[in-house]
């Protein structure tokens, strides 16, 4: 019986230690290391998941679609939850579109709690992952920017990331206003890992939808003249607006060649720039129109006053020639625009002087920013007045030694379309529903000195002119051509090889109401503005003329 008892006493005693040794664990688990248990079984059964806001649609104004966002999923891997990896990845390469063993290399890292297998997959294929109930694949909700004309104002645009932010183009000079503001919601989750309740802490506000100036007929018929340049003459690359000398609206804007905008970073970087505004140029000859609107507006010269013009003139170390060789002929100031004289340009310039020229080139806008609605716009290259040299008024008149954005050129001339009135230009027309405000322009020359300039830029188009044969019947039109040389790097001075060639003009030429302007950079066989971008601004505008009802002169 005692040893019975003892035996009793001893299983009771054995008893009370393992309550206080159960006591003590409950109390550091519950006490001493409750929070951070706490913590961890949040963790593992309640989630916080971002519910993307839908970013905003760009169109043109006439609302057809340029960039849209639809929903998507980021796929990924909790590698260690995977017990089976190569029967996992036979499983989702098919659905994920990719090789089986770069799926396997994965799903079969163990060094890692985190893996994306893929980003931004269409949300009807994340869907059919969802249903294979995979134990450590995971769906997170995101979104998929797609550009439903493909190939259309590419560059334009701009691209996004896969964080969805915009990262060039009208993409990333409107992101704050595209992106809107993603919401969240709570996922809680059972022992199991079966979701038990779903409830949108914040909700997501969508970004705001782009409504552009850009006409998606004429832009389709820009990028198609623009694809025919590139055919016929091999330039290292084009570019062609379209605008509203009247308000400063971008119609049309083309950069070639042509990238595809669902895959713009595939494209190599020149051709993913907006040369539009991100690349300079010497403008030649259709530099001479602002030569000869300072003298206009310094009363140095009439459209009939007469200048002698010599076979060549030298200035300082430089020897000025015209195109083509002549003797000592009589033009007027209209006949040396008209016939794109340089020696004539010269003449003029010396009239008005490097200080008022000066004057006159920064008063057109060059040398800074349009102000244009778009990010990464260049200033162009100016020379300040005291880095003249003595050549300087032979090169700067005829549009050398100075370089311009195609579009600082469009703006400045829709200045002599517009009667005088320098505007910034735009893309943007509505911001969601709020319709952006026209740019104020100012005055900078008088509107008979514009009148002027207007009707001697129509001998350009007209006989004896540098593109009569961009001449459209039953319109005038008024415009300029340039060729000019590029810069050598290498052995310094002017190449004998690259040219650039250009045209600039608007119609109709008494009451304009479109203006086009071509840049090619570097065209081969033909180098003349007349021969290469001349013909690239009659197809252009005789397309844009009756398509905006636009009647004959």
């Amino acid at each position: 019986m005692p040893v019975i008892e003892r035996r009793i006493g001893l299983l009771f005693l054995a008893f009370c230690a393992l309550l206080v040794l159960a006591g003590l664990r409950a109390l550091q688990l519950g006490g001493l290391k409750g929070r951070s248990l706490r913590e961890k079984a949040d963790t593992q059964q309640i989630s916080q998941v971002p519910v993307p806001a839908r970013r905003g649609t760009i169109t043109d104004r006439k609302g057809v679609e340029l960039a849209v966002s639809e929903p998507a999923d980021d796929v990924a891997v909790t590698p260690y939850l995977i017990k089976d990896p190569a029967g996992a990845a036979r499983r989702l390469a098919p659905l994920l579109h990719q090789p089986q063993d770069a799926v396997l290399r994965k799903v079969a890292q163990r060094n890692t709690g985190f893996v994306y297998l893929v980003r931004e997959l269409p949300a009807s294929q994340a869907q059919q992952i969802g249903k294979l109930h995979m134990p450590g694949i995971q769906l997170i909700p995101s979104s998929r920017r797609i550009y439903p004309q493909r190939w259309m104002a590419a560059q334009l645009l701009g691209a996004v990331g896969t964080d969805g932010n915009g990262l060039s183009g009208l993409e990333y000079a409107r992101d704050k206003t595209l992106r809107g503001a993603n919401g969240e919601r709570r996922l809680v989750k059972d022992a199991l890992g079966q979701p038990i309740s779903l409830a949108d802490v914040r909700q997501a506000q969508p970004g705001h939808n782009l409504t552009l100036t850009l006409d998606a007929a004429i832009q389709d018929k820009v990028e198609s003249v623009l694809q025919q340049v590139g055919q016929k003459f091999s330039p290292r690359g084009a570019t062609a607006l379209v605008m509203d000398p009247r308000t400063g609206a971008i119609i049309a804007l083309a950069n070639w060649p042509r990238v595809d905008a669902d895959n713009l970073s595939g494209a190599p970087a020149f051709a993913r720039q907006n040369r539009a505004i991100g690349s300079t140029y010497e403008p030649g000859s259709t530099f001479k129109a602002f030569t000869v609107a300072g003298a206009l507006m310094d009363h140095k010269v009439t459209p009939a006053t007469p200048f002698n013009v010599p076979p060549q003139l030298q200035v300082a170390d430089r020897t000025i020639h015209d195109a083509e060789d002549h003797g000592y002929e009589t033009l007027t100031t209209a006949q040396i625009l008209a016939q794109s004289s340089n020696i004539g340009a010269d003449l003029i310039a010396a009239k008005v002087g490097r200080v008022r020229f000066d004057h006159w080139v920064r008063t057109f806008g060059f040398a800074k920013p349009t102000g244009v609605d778009l990010s990464g716009e260049e200033s162009g290259i100016v020379p300040q007045l005291k880095q003249y040299s003595g050549s300087s008024m032979g090169n700067l008149p005829i549009g050398q030694g100075l370089a311009v954005t195609p579009m600082q050129m469009a703006t400045a001339y829709a200045a002599i379309a517009n009667g005088g009135i320098l505007r910034p230009p735009h893309i943007i027309e509505r911001e969601g529903e709020r319709t952006m405000p026209t740019p104020r322009g100012h005055r900078i020359i008088k509107p008979a000195v514009a009148a002027q300039l207007r009707s001697m830029l129509e001998g350009v188009l007209g006989p004896g002119g540098t593109a009569h044969e961009a001449a459209i019947p039953g319109y005038k039109l008024a415009g300029k051509t340039g060729t000019a040389q590029k810069p050598d790097p290498v052995h310094g001075g002017y190449s004998d090889t690259k040219f650039v060639a250009s045209f600039v003009g608007f119609a109709p030429a008494d009451d304009p109401r479109l203006l086009v302007a071509v840049m090619v950079d570097e065209p081969q066989g033909e180098i003349y503005g007349g021969a290469v971008a001349a013909p690239a601004f009659q197809a252009i505008t005789s397309f844009a003329l009756p398509y905006l009802g636009i009647p004959p002169s």
